[in-house]
Formats: structure tokens, sequence, C-alpha cells
């Protein structure tokens, strides 16, 4: 069967803060870029409900709005938003061979990756159910609702350690659980939380069930010594489990680090293919927030007209 064949000077891989202002950079470059919007159109904002911490909305915006406004300017400037899912690549000769829904075959001069990453949740219906209702895998997105409430935390590592840190510093409690009996985060962010005395530690413990009809008011834990459970009165529940990179198609081509997040070069979003570039949460551990996401698109878009622009 002969895949249909389509040259496009600039291919952006998912959506998100940082596809869509890629997007506006190369529209406005005369790029003309192509962008697949990938599973989750928008990405992580969509399933977020206020945004008040992106600036120049005064009044705060609801996360799917937002990424809404974000398509609208991308469109209107002249970019081709397709909903659709690049399922295979080939970086290995230019241009390069992208393959979009398993059946249009893309040559792409310049690419540039925002496939952004996953939070890791416990896979519990109610932690679905009450998504954006209670429940969050972001602190420093959410943490600002509960103020002078009490909350809980799910996690062991260094980000949940920093997230509970956050939180206890706005809610009057902060319930932090923990499946084992030690963290695995590292010393100083175990002194820091086991310091602020609005923390309290449960040890050996898992999330047995998120209580709450329309909003969390609770969450039922259990002993994983001796399955006793207990109830504790909570209004917002964090998951920090950690996040997963939506970067498996680039595996063998793309340099990542063991946790699977793209490598880019020192002030740059140069990968280590010549012509491709990664922004967003795709590459970025660290601070995971929309408006370093935004940054960093427009970074990319900007590296990829330079880059073509020396090429020609």
């Amino acid at each position: 069967m002969n895949q249909e064949v389509e040259i496009v000077e600039c291919l952006i891989i998912g959506s998100g803060p940082a596809g869509y202002t890629a997007a506006i950079y190369a529209a406005r470059a005369d790029m003309k870029p192509v962008m697949y919007e990938g599973l989750q159109p928008g990405g992580q904002l969509t399933i977020t409900t206020d945004v008040e911490n992106y600036p120049g909305y005064p009044d705060g915006i609801m996360g799917p709005e937002m990424m809404d406004n974000f398509k609208k300017q991308a469109v209107r400037l002249g970019a081709d938003v397709r909903y659709g899912l690049i399922t295979k690549v080939d970086f290995s000769k230019r241009p390069f061979i992208c393959i979009a829904d398993e059946t249009k075959e893309i040559h792409a001069k310049t690419v540039i990756i925002a496939t952004g990453a996953s939070a890791k949740w416990l896979g519990i219906p109610s932690e679905q159910r009450l998504n954006g209702s209670g429940v969050s895998a972001c602190a420093v997105c959410d943490g600002f609702f509960y103020r002078g409430k009490d909350v809980a935390i799910v996690g062991a590592g260094d980000t949940a350690c920093e997230e509970a840190s956050y939180l206890a510093k706005l809610c009057t409690k902060v319930h932090m659980i923990v499946r084992r009996d030690e963290f695995r985060a590292s010393k100083a962010m175990q002194h820091r939380v086991m310091n602020t005395p609005n923390i309290e530690i449960h040890f050996n413990s898992e999330t047995d069930e998120i209580l709450g009809d329309n909003v969390v008011t609770g969450v039922r834990i259990k002993n994983t010594k001796d399955n006793s459970t207990k109830e504790i009165d909570i209004t917002g529940f964090f998951v920090a489990i950690g996040h997963t990179p939506n970067t498996g198609i680039f595996k063998g081509q793309l340099d990542m680090d063991e946790q699977g997040y793209l490598i880019t070069k020192h002030d740059s979003t140069y990968t280590n293919i010549e012509g491709v570039f990664a922004c967003g949460d795709a590459q970025d551990k660290i601070y995971r927030q929309a408006v370093t996401a935004a940054g960093s698109g427009c970074m990319a878009a900007l590296d990829a007209e330079r880059w073509l622009s020396a090429q020609e």
C-alpha cells in the first residue's frame, strides 16, 4: 500500500503550553507549522480547573479554556493544528520521516517535540472521579486553593517532600502518606519534612479510598502491616509519586535520562539530532509549570527557525 506523503517545514508533536507556543512562534516566522495534538489535546492543563499562576489572567482561568485560547491563537496565526497522533519517527536521515495515525507519512525539515509528561496515579476509582474536585497531581499549581485547610499528600521521594513542605506553608495540616517505613527522599528533604510541625507522617500506610461524593471530604488509609484502616478529614488530596515523560517513540534515537526525559543541550532546546528540538515537560522534570513550558516552546521555535535559516 502506498502511503500518502506530505512535506512540511516544521512538525510539532504534541500540544499543551509548549506545543501551542511553539506553533504561535513558528507560524509568525512563516514556517507553516503542522501540529499533531496527541491523545490529550492541550495536555495536563485540560484536567485542571482554576489556573491562577499564569501571568495575564488577573482573575484566573480554567485550564481547558486557557488551552483553547492558546490553540485559537496558533490557528489564527496560520498553524495547521490536527487532532491525531504521531505513532512512529525516523530521525536517521533528513528530511525526518514521521508517521501520523499509522497511515500518513510526513517528511519534516524540522521537528519540535512537545509531548509532555503524564502524572503517575494510584489507580483507584475515587482518584479519577474526584480529579479536579480536590484531587491534584501538582501542589504548586493547586495548593493555593487549600489555604487554611487540611490536606493529604501521597509519596515518599524528594518531590513529595518538597510539595509537602510547600503545602505546609499554606495549609493548617498536611497528612503525608508513605507506603514503607522510610522515605526515598534525600536526607535533607527528610529532615525538612520531619521538622515541620504541621506535617504528620503516616508510615506503612497506603490510600484505601478517597472520600467524598462531588468533592474530597476525607481519605481512608490502610496500614500495610496489620491492614487496619482509619479515616482522616481533608479537603485536598495530592498525588506526588512521579511523572512519566511521553517519549517512548523516541527511544533509541534521542538522548534521554534514565527516567525517559529528553536531554537538551545547555541553554537551548537542541537534542542530540540536528533539526530536532524538545520543549516543555518532555524535557523538564524540575519546574513543570505552564509558564515555563510556554517559554521553552518559544525557545524551540526560535531555535528551529534559526537552524533552518542556517541550512538554507
